[in-house]
């Protein structure tokens, strides 16, 4: 089974489809170039089930950002580990993306009884940790924004999204929860790195 399944990202509602992902294994990436070669194919991590997992706690923007930088050189140090199925470049890229999406829109259509649903869950959402191992329905590969990235090029994601994030609120209202308070956000995206960043291990 190929742990990153294609996916499917519309470029524009009704428009054609990119397809992002790999086919046929992983590409691993080279810390002398900074180039992807090909490795063959694993069964994926369960990563509900992962007993190492660091357990992460950020108060703000300012404590992600210290810890991100921490992996990032970590890493180049050859002493960043992961523990689940994306590169340090890949969860960084994938938390980037998640930011973009508040301000700029996500193609996903959530039914509006899943909504109704959701809403009594927003404050144990916002500011409880998240669970691991979740997947978005009907989402091939469970979520957006994982394409394979090097560590350089997800840091130079991560880094302006986290500025965006912390000069002001997104306008648009949240896919599950409708509007938030620029509070509300922020915690929102610090919970998900918590969980992402905590399959990243450091020697």
């Amino acid at each position: 089974m190929n742990p990153l399944p294609s996916m499917a990202l519309p470029a524009r509602p009704g428009r054609a489809q990119y397809v992002v992902g790999l086919d046929d294994g992983l590409l691993a990436e080279c810390k002398v170039c900074g180039k992807f070669r090909d490795v063959p194919a694993t069964q994926p991590v369960d990563t509900g089930r992962v007993p190492e997992r660091r357990t992460l706690h950020f108060s703000g923007i300012d404590a992600l950002r210290g810890e991100v930088d921490r992996i990032a050189a970590a890493d180049a140090q050859g002493k960043a580990r992961c523990l689940g199925n994306w590169s340090v470049g890949q969860n960084f890229g994938h938390l980037a993306s998640w930011i973009g999406y508040s301000f700029d829109g996500v193609l996903i259509k959530v039914p509006f009884f899943i909504k109704l649903l959701m809403r009594p869950l927003k404050n144990r959402f916002i500011y409880k940790p998240m669970p691991a191992g979740r997947h978005i329905p009907r989402v091939p590969g469970g979520t957006l924004g994982h394409e394979p990235l090097s560590t350089n090029q997800g840091l130079a994601k991560l880094l302006p999204a986290l500025d965006r994030l912390q000069a002001g609120a997104p306008e648009l209202p949240h896919m599950l929860f409708g509007p938030l308070t620029h509070d509300q956000w922020i915690n929102t995206h610090l919970r998900h790195a918590e969980l992402h960043l905590s399959f990243i291990a450091i020697d």
